[in-house]
């Protein structure tokens, strides 16, 4: 149901959706680095590393000044929005993704960056502790109180 979600958490849904099949796994707001927090991280088979983040209107874009921030933290970057959205608004060299609450499209791939082996290496472990931590949290809900990644 996509009536309880926020505009961004429907966008992120649809978005993980399409990279799942795609053959990404992906969690959402993962804390790449301190006052850094990503919509969404996808991990590819060959451990790439992707960033998306979800905007759901022209003033959410607008007033998200830490974007570039994310560049460092993965090997391509992504904006996902949805079919309205004015997208001529969105830095040409990113990637562009089209999502509502169940499936996406990729309009444009961004430039690749190489993340250097060190802080890939240390991001998927952060990648892997995360999604441990929420999935044990769903089955476990005390669990939280216990184990922070």
């Amino acid at each position: 149901m996509t009536s309880s979600l926020q505009p961004g958490q429907i966008l992120a849904r649809g978005t993980c959706r399409h990279l799942r099949d795609l053959g990404y796994a992906c969690v959402t707001e993962l804390v790449p680095a301190r006052g850094l927090r990503v919509d969404v991280m996808a991990l590819g088979r060959k451990g790439e590393i992707w960033v998306i983040e979800c905007k759901s209107s022209r003033a959410d874009f607008q007033t998200d000044h830490k974007w570039q921030g994310y560049l460092e933290w993965c090997d391509r970057y992504f904006w996902a929005v949805d079919q309205d959205f004015d997208t001529d608004l969105l830095p040409t060299e990113t990637g562009l993704i089209i999502a509502d609450g169940f499936d996406a499209e990729i309009i444009r791939t961004g430039p690749q960056t190489k993340l250097p082996a060190a802080r890939r290496s240390a991001l998927t472990r952060k990648f892997a502790r995360h999604a441990a931590a929420r999935l044990q949290r769903l089955t476990d809900p005390d669990a939280g109180a216990i184990f922070h990644p």
